[in-house]
Protein backbone atom coordinates (compact mmCIF):
# COMPACT_ATOMS: atom_id res chain seq x y z
CA UNK A 1 0.00 0.00 0.00
CA UNK A 2 2.72 2.33 1.36
CA UNK A 3 4.77 1.20 -1.98
CA UNK A 4 1.56 2.73 -4.58
CA UNK A 5 1.20 5.76 -2.28
CA UNK A 6 4.77 6.81 -2.18
CA UNK A 7 5.44 6.06 -6.17
CA UNK A 8 1.43 8.06 -7.40
CA UNK A 9 0.84 10.57 -5.34
CA UNK A 10 3.92 11.35 -2.67
CA UNK A 11 7.21 11.10 -4.27
CA UNK A 12 6.44 9.76 -7.71
CA UNK A 13 5.47 12.89 -9.19
CA UNK A 14 8.06 15.05 -8.19
CA UNK A 15 10.59 12.80 -9.53
CA UNK A 16 9.01 12.38 -12.81
CA UNK A 17 8.35 16.40 -13.21
CA UNK A 18 12.54 16.97 -11.94
CA UNK A 19 14.08 14.40 -13.65
CA UNK A 20 11.92 13.58 -16.30
CA UNK A 21 13.22 10.18 -17.11
CA UNK A 22 12.22 8.60 -20.31
CA UNK A 23 11.66 4.60 -21.12
CA UNK A 24 11.44 1.99 -23.38
CA UNK A 25 10.71 -1.49 -23.55
CA UNK A 26 8.41 -1.69 -21.14
CA UNK A 27 6.54 -4.74 -23.16
CA UNK A 28 9.24 -6.76 -22.30
CA UNK A 29 8.03 -6.64 -18.41
CA UNK A 30 5.64 -9.74 -18.30
CA UNK A 31 2.64 -9.09 -16.86
CA UNK A 32 2.62 -11.33 -14.35
CA UNK A 33 4.66 -14.15 -13.08
CA UNK A 34 8.25 -14.20 -11.52
CA UNK A 35 10.87 -12.24 -13.58
CA UNK A 36 14.71 -11.12 -12.68
CA UNK A 37 15.60 -7.29 -13.45
CA UNK A 38 19.19 -7.16 -14.03
CA UNK A 39 20.68 -3.90 -14.37
CA UNK A 40 23.98 -2.05 -14.52
CA UNK A 41 24.30 -0.11 -11.29
CA UNK A 42 25.96 3.36 -11.67
CA UNK A 43 23.95 4.85 -8.56
CA UNK A 44 22.48 5.20 -5.04
CA UNK A 45 19.45 6.39 -7.66
CA UNK A 46 19.06 3.41 -9.68
CA UNK A 47 16.77 1.62 -7.04
CA UNK A 48 14.40 4.59 -7.00
CA UNK A 49 13.87 5.29 -11.18
CA UNK A 50 13.74 1.53 -12.31
CA UNK A 51 10.64 1.32 -9.94
CA UNK A 52 9.44 4.38 -10.89
CA UNK A 53 8.97 3.36 -14.71
CA UNK A 54 8.08 0.19 -13.85
CA UNK A 55 4.41 -1.34 -14.36
CA UNK A 56 4.43 -3.49 -11.94
CA UNK A 57 6.17 -3.35 -8.03
CA UNK A 58 9.91 -4.49 -7.90
CA UNK A 59 11.72 -5.88 -5.00
CA UNK A 60 15.31 -5.08 -5.05
CA UNK A 61 17.96 -6.88 -3.35
CA UNK A 62 20.31 -4.04 -1.47
CA UNK A 63 22.86 -3.53 0.61
CA UNK A 64 22.51 -4.74 3.88
CA UNK A 65 24.53 -1.46 5.27
CA UNK A 66 21.61 0.32 4.24
CA UNK A 67 19.86 -1.64 6.92
CA UNK A 68 22.36 -1.14 10.07
CA UNK A 69 22.86 2.30 10.00
CA UNK A 70 22.69 3.76 13.69
CA UNK A 71 21.09 6.35 15.55
CA UNK A 72 17.89 8.26 14.21
CA UNK A 73 18.92 8.75 10.44
CA UNK A 74 19.83 4.93 10.21
CA UNK A 75 16.50 3.57 11.29
CA UNK A 76 14.53 6.79 8.91
CA UNK A 77 16.35 4.99 5.74
CA UNK A 78 15.77 1.24 7.20
CA UNK A 79 12.12 2.06 7.67
CA UNK A 80 12.14 3.55 4.11
CA UNK A 81 13.60 0.97 2.29
CA UNK A 82 11.81 -1.66 3.81
CA UNK A 83 8.27 0.03 2.85
CA UNK A 84 9.76 0.06 -0.22
CA UNK A 85 10.40 -3.59 -1.02
CA UNK A 86 14.34 -3.33 -0.22
CA UNK A 87 15.62 -6.55 1.29
CA UNK A 88 18.99 -6.55 2.37
CA UNK A 89 21.66 -8.12 0.48
CA UNK A 90 24.48 -9.99 2.49
CA UNK A 91 27.86 -9.29 -0.22
CA UNK A 92 30.17 -11.39 2.64
CA UNK A 93 30.08 -14.86 0.58
CA UNK A 94 29.39 -18.21 2.19
CA UNK A 95 26.31 -19.01 4.68
CA UNK A 96 25.21 -14.98 4.67
CA UNK A 97 25.02 -14.66 0.89
CA UNK A 98 22.90 -17.94 0.31
CA UNK A 99 20.55 -16.66 2.79
CA UNK A 100 19.92 -13.62 0.63
CA UNK A 101 19.67 -14.77 -1.90
CA UNK A 102 17.22 -17.68 -0.99
CA UNK A 103 15.28 -14.73 0.31
CA UNK A 104 15.13 -13.58 -3.57
CA UNK A 105 14.50 -17.11 -4.73
CA UNK A 106 11.00 -16.55 -2.28
CA UNK A 107 10.30 -13.23 -4.19
CA UNK A 108 10.31 -14.92 -7.74
CA UNK A 109 8.46 -17.86 -5.97
CA UNK A 110 5.71 -15.67 -5.19
CA UNK A 111 5.34 -14.46 -8.59
CA UNK A 112 6.88 -10.56 -8.33
CA UNK A 113 9.68 -8.89 -9.85
CA UNK A 114 13.13 -8.93 -7.91
CA UNK A 115 15.82 -6.50 -9.32
CA UNK A 116 19.56 -7.01 -9.04
CA UNK A 117 22.67 -5.57 -9.64
CA UNK A 118 24.87 -8.15 -10.93
CA UNK A 119 28.33 -6.61 -10.59
CA UNK A 120 27.40 -6.72 -6.86
CA UNK A 121 28.90 -3.01 -6.31
CA UNK A 122 27.93 0.54 -8.44
CA UNK A 123 31.15 1.16 -10.82
CA UNK A 124 33.41 3.24 -9.68
CA UNK A 125 33.75 5.32 -13.67
CA UNK A 126 31.18 4.58 -15.45
CA UNK A 127 32.35 1.13 -16.78
CA UNK A 128 30.20 -2.09 -16.67
CA UNK A 129 31.97 -4.71 -15.08
CA UNK A 130 32.22 -8.59 -13.87
CA UNK A 131 29.21 -9.96 -12.72
CA UNK A 132 28.48 -12.09 -9.87
CA UNK A 133 27.41 -15.68 -10.40
CA UNK A 134 24.17 -15.04 -8.06
CA UNK A 135 22.32 -13.66 -10.84
CA UNK A 136 23.03 -17.38 -12.47
CA UNK A 137 21.68 -19.07 -9.67
CA UNK A 138 18.72 -17.11 -9.54
CA UNK A 139 17.83 -17.39 -12.94
CA UNK A 140 18.54 -21.35 -13.06
CA UNK A 141 16.75 -22.29 -9.57
CA UNK A 142 13.32 -20.01 -10.29
CA UNK A 143 12.88 -20.86 -13.87
CA UNK A 144 12.40 -17.04 -13.89
CA UNK A 145 13.36 -15.05 -16.99
CA UNK A 146 16.06 -12.74 -17.10
CA UNK A 147 15.02 -8.57 -18.49
CA UNK A 148 18.40 -6.64 -19.17
CA UNK A 149 17.58 -3.19 -18.38
CA UNK A 150 20.24 -0.07 -18.87
CA UNK A 151 20.11 2.66 -16.72
CA UNK A 152 20.92 5.74 -18.38
CA UNK A 153 22.62 9.20 -16.45
CA UNK A 154 22.02 8.26 -12.81
CA UNK A 155 25.65 9.02 -12.28
CA UNK A 156 25.55 12.66 -13.48
CA UNK A 157 22.80 12.62 -11.16
CA UNK A 158 23.98 11.30 -8.05
CA UNK A 159 27.49 10.38 -8.28
CA UNK A 160 29.05 8.73 -5.57
CA UNK A 161 29.60 11.00 -2.48
CA UNK A 162 27.32 13.32 -3.49
CA UNK A 163 24.48 13.87 -0.88
CA UNK A 164 22.11 16.21 -2.65
CA UNK A 165 21.23 15.10 -6.41
CA UNK A 166 21.66 16.97 -9.79
CA UNK A 167 18.88 17.53 -11.79
CA UNK A 168 19.22 16.27 -14.95
CA UNK A 169 17.29 13.84 -17.44
CA UNK A 170 17.74 9.85 -16.67
CA UNK A 171 16.93 6.89 -19.05
CA UNK A 172 15.57 3.39 -18.69
CA UNK A 173 15.72 0.78 -21.18
CA UNK A 174 14.31 -2.73 -20.49
CA UNK A 175 15.56 -5.86 -22.93
CA UNK A 176 13.69 -8.92 -24.31
CA UNK A 177 13.72 -11.35 -21.98
CA UNK A 178 16.68 -14.27 -21.51
CA UNK A 179 15.70 -17.86 -21.41
CA UNK A 180 17.74 -20.01 -19.49
CA UNK A 181 15.73 -23.15 -19.53
CA UNK A 182 18.38 -25.23 -21.23
CA UNK A 183 20.06 -24.84 -18.21
CA UNK A 184 17.64 -25.61 -16.06
CA UNK A 185 19.26 -28.97 -13.54
CA UNK A 186 22.83 -27.57 -13.49
CA UNK A 187 22.77 -24.43 -11.37
CA UNK A 188 25.66 -26.18 -9.49
CA UNK A 189 27.93 -26.15 -11.91
CA UNK A 190 30.19 -23.38 -11.81
CA UNK A 191 30.90 -23.21 -15.48
CA UNK A 192 27.62 -23.03 -16.62
CA UNK A 193 26.67 -20.13 -14.08
CA UNK A 194 29.87 -18.09 -15.43
CA UNK A 195 28.03 -18.68 -18.91
CA UNK A 196 24.61 -17.64 -18.13
CA UNK A 197 25.82 -14.67 -15.79
CA UNK A 198 27.86 -13.52 -18.90
CA UNK A 199 25.32 -13.27 -21.36
CA UNK A 200 23.39 -11.93 -19.13
CA UNK A 201 26.34 -9.19 -18.83
CA UNK A 202 26.66 -9.02 -22.67
CA UNK A 203 22.81 -8.01 -22.79
CA UNK A 204 23.49 -5.37 -20.34
CA UNK A 205 26.66 -3.79 -22.15
CA UNK A 206 24.47 -4.02 -25.31
CA UNK A 207 22.16 -2.12 -24.19
CA UNK A 208 24.10 0.68 -22.28
CA UNK A 209 26.61 1.07 -24.02
CA UNK A 210 29.26 1.20 -21.72
CA UNK A 211 32.54 -0.28 -21.90
CA UNK A 212 33.09 -3.61 -20.54
CA UNK A 213 35.96 -4.67 -17.71
CA UNK A 214 36.57 -8.12 -17.36
CA UNK A 215 37.22 -7.40 -13.60
CA UNK A 216 34.97 -7.18 -10.44
CA UNK A 217 33.98 -3.75 -9.54
CA UNK A 218 34.79 -4.68 -5.83
CA UNK A 219 38.31 -5.60 -6.34
CA UNK A 220 38.76 -2.50 -8.79
CA UNK A 221 37.30 -0.28 -6.07
CA UNK A 222 39.71 -1.90 -3.47
CA UNK A 223 42.83 -1.12 -5.57
CA UNK A 224 41.82 2.49 -5.89
CA UNK A 225 41.65 2.95 -2.17
CA UNK A 226 44.93 1.39 -1.73
CA UNK A 227 46.70 2.74 -4.06
CA UNK A 228 46.10 6.32 -3.15
CA UNK A 229 48.78 7.19 -0.91
CA UNK A 230 48.89 9.74 1.41
CA UNK A 231 51.49 13.12 0.46
CA UNK A 232 54.79 13.00 1.78
CA UNK A 233 55.24 16.06 3.96
CA UNK A 234 58.61 17.84 3.88
CA UNK A 235 59.83 20.34 5.86
CA UNK A 236 61.27 22.90 3.19
CA UNK A 237 59.41 25.79 1.85
CA UNK A 238 57.84 26.89 -1.30
CA UNK A 239 60.64 26.47 -4.40
CA UNK A 240 63.08 25.02 -2.19
CA UNK A 241 64.54 21.16 -2.67
CA UNK A 242 67.42 19.07 -0.52
CA UNK A 243 69.79 20.21 -2.37
CA UNK A 244 69.78 24.14 -1.80
CA UNK A 245 69.45 23.41 2.07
Amino acid sequence: MFYWLLKRVLLGPLLRLLFRPWVRGLENIPESGGAIIAGNHLSFMDSIFVPLVAPRPVVYLAKKDYFEGPGLRGRATRWFFKLNNQLPMDRSGGSNSEASLKSGLAVLKAGDLLGIYPEGTRSPDGRLYRGRTGVARLALDSQAPIIPVAIIGTDKVQPEGRMIPRIRRVGIVFGKPLDFSRFHGMESDRFVLRSVTDEIMYEIMRLTGQEYVDAYASSVKTKLLTSKKPERKTDEGPGESPERR
